[in-house]
């Protein structure tokens, strides 16, 4: 088959039974779904064995979270393409196929992904990915047409195909030889901002992330947490730092080497401002932690406490030598966009509703 498109599902059910069926009447005869259940306990599996027995499906001992349930099943298949397809999204017909026409012809885009509506406001950009994601100085991401909370309607103000810094893993397009290459999804996240560091990792090693707004796709979202979860605020400020900790220091050192360092120095500086920069933003989640614990969310405070104790513990620490290494391999192809040099926070607190008429004019 030409493109594998794989739901992973976790006691996904009501999903499953609602939004397969026009999954399945998307699809040319060269793709194909795919559901890999991640050990369901609320009949999921017994839904899929009765409706849609002519789905292939994957079947794990225990919840795998997205990272491990999605290496497992995408390593197994033969394709050229793989598409990672949450079980609340709502796909229209032909969304598919300028997804891969966008791949087709563009060898040098390794990820893409549609735009993101919300499935109840149709017109409006759901939260998770809107039109593709940037990233701030500290490690923020943030979205064209969402940023922090809020929300933008969708006036075709995005409807330009964009290279991005990283597309959204509720609808996602990407080269089967690519992620393997890449070694598939980091498994130390377990959910939530591996996406991020897959399309990181991504341009690191050459490749364009783009969003083909030729596509469209609607998704329900908080399918597994809930925003306000405290288990998902545990993972974001975790997942945040060990993203940063990976990637920073080869991009930093990216950046000098084209702007004529030699490579040495380079990796040198790379790591220095990376640290800083790691340094800076726990600082920062530090304060946030003392918001929430002037606003008595206690959970949230041992949230950001434990993301914060268990991040150390992953011990993951770039040296020079590996970063000398990748300039070596990667310093001429290597490709890194959307990275800025805002910090988005204070920006979207002072303009509120205009701040997307402000990152639009690039002020």
């Amino acid at each position: 088959m030409k493109t594998a498109v794989v739901i992973l599902n976790w006691n996904g059910r009501k999903f499953l039974e609602e939004f397969i069926p026009g999954v399945l009447r998307s699809l040319g005869p060269e793709a194909q779904l795919i559901v890999a259940d991640n050990a369901s306990t609320d009949g999921s599996v017994e839904l899929l064995r009765e409706k849609f027995p002519d789905v292939p499906t994957m079947l794990f001992s225990r919840n795998r979270g997205f990272t491990g349930g999605y290496n497992r099943a995408l390593m197994e298949l033969d394709a050229e393409y793989f598409v990672l397809l949450n079980s609340d999204i709502d796909v229209p017909e032909h969304w598919l196929e300028p997804l891969e026409e966008w791949m087709d012809t563009h060898p040098d885009c390794g990820i893409c992904s549609p735009k993101l509506h919300s499935f109840m406001e149709r017109e409006t950009f759901e939260y998770a990915g809107a039109a593709g994601g940037y990233i701030d100085r500290f490690g923020y991401p943030y979205c064209r047409g969402r940023v922090l909370k809020r929300v933008e309607t969708d006036h075709g103000q995005y409807d330009t195909p964009e290279d991005v810094f990283w597309v959204s893993g509720a609808c996602l397009m990407i080269r089967a030889d690519l992620y393997r290459k890449l070694g598939g999804l980091d498994e130390r996240f377990f959910a939530h901002m591996e996406e991020i560091d897959l399309c990181w990792r991504a341009q690191l090693a050459g490749y364009k992330v783009t969003v083909v707004p030729y596509s469209t796709v609607y998704h329900v979202g908080g399918g597994s947490l809930p925003n306000d979860s405290p288990k998902k605020l545990y993972l974001n400020y975790r997942n945040n730092l060990l993203m940063l900790r990976k990637n920073l220091a080869r991009t930093e050192a990216l950046k000098a080497f084209r702007n004529g360092k030699g490579k040495k120095e380079s990796a040198a500086k790379g790591l220095r401002k990376a640290d800083r920069t790691v340094f800076i933003r726990m600082v920062l989640d530090g304060m946030s932690c003392l918001v929430y614990m002037f606003a008595f969310k206690w959970k949230y405070v041992q949230a950001v406490i434990k993301a914060h104790g268990d991040f150390r513990k992953f011990k993951v620490r770039e040296s020079e030598t590996n970063v000398l290494s990748y300039l070596k391999q990667y310093g001429k192809k290597g490709y890194v966009t959307g990275w800025s040099e805002r910090w988005i926070i204070p920006l979207a607190l002072i303009y509120g509703k205009d701040i997307f008429r402000k990152l639009s004019s690039g002020q």
